[in-house]
């Protein structure tokens, strides 16, 4: 299937099923994805190995942040959410505080409303300085596609040590300030069946939420091309009935289809 990477530093705005108008900030190469991750899913692609890689500058995204907001709030239209997403995990950047520090002034200037977000796989959260970060936006939105380690690393594909325990260990440690967000799907890739829907799958994920107790819980499914051609949708009744399992754990949970 067609898959793409983003083009630029700043891109959008673009109308999020979860979030509204959105700006986007890819703090990572423009060229090829950057990721802890290799999901079957991402709509980027694969990575390309074998490519010297160097992140957005932090003044290069200052910069062009800036720009395009000014831009948009002379136009009567600023942002609902900045959102830091683009061709990988934006958390590994090496000036990923002071990056949020900028983009908070920036907001604050000049377009007070607009909320930051932050899409991130949650590999880099044990940092103090990553944590600290996302305890300063308004969304950190942080990921967890399954309760088990060979189900993580069947459709996330961790790059380097990952463990299910500890990443729930380190959202603990948010007291409840992040959204956690899964994925679900089904399919297959390179042969091997693919399902976190299982009854099997969404217990043992209901207990990690109730352990993380996030503010929010947001459940999706794909929505655009991915590279593993054996992916499918979950449906919306699907995953109105999972949301309504989290709901009965008194915390809110928002719908993607």
């Amino acid at each position: 299937m067609s898959t793409s990477l983003y083009q630029s530093v700043i891109f959008g705005p673009v109308h999020s099923r979860r979030l509204g108008l959105s700006l986007g900030v890819n703090l990572l190469p423009l060229d090829n994805k950057l990721c802890s991750f290799e999901c079957i899913y991402c709509e980027c692609g694969w990575s390309t190995p074998g490519v010297h890689l160097r992140y957005n500058d932090r003044d290069t995204v200052h910069r062009l942040l800036r720009e395009k907001l000014e831009q948009m709030v002379v136009a009567a239209t600023p942002p609902d959410v900045i959102t830091f997403a683009g061709n990988g995990e934006p958390t590994m950047h090496p000036d990923f505080e002071a990056i949020i520090d900028d983009t908070l002034r920036v907001r604050d200037e000049l377009s007070p409303k607009t909320k930051i977000s932050v899409l991130s796989n949650a590999t880099m959260i044990d940092r103090e300085s990553v944590r600290r970060a996302l305890l300063r936006v308004d969304h950190n939105i942080l990921k967890l596609d399954s309760a088990f380690d060979r189900t993580v690393q069947l459709i996330d594909h961790p790059r380097g040590a990952y463990s299910v325990a500890a990443t729930v260990a380190a959202m603990k440690r948010f007291e409840g300030h992040m959204t956690l967000q899964t994925m679900f799907l089904r399919g297959s890739y390179r042969g091997e069946l693919v399902d976190n829907t299982t009854p099997e799958e969404v217990e043992a994920w209901l207990k990690c939420v109730q352990e993380i107790a996030p503010r929010q819980v947001m459940v999706y499914t794909i929505d655009r091309d991915t590279p593993d051609p054996d992916l499918e949708k979950v449906s919306v009744e699907e995953l109105r009935a999972i949301a309504r399992r989290v709901e009965a754990l008194g915390i809110p949970c928002s719908v993607a289809g």
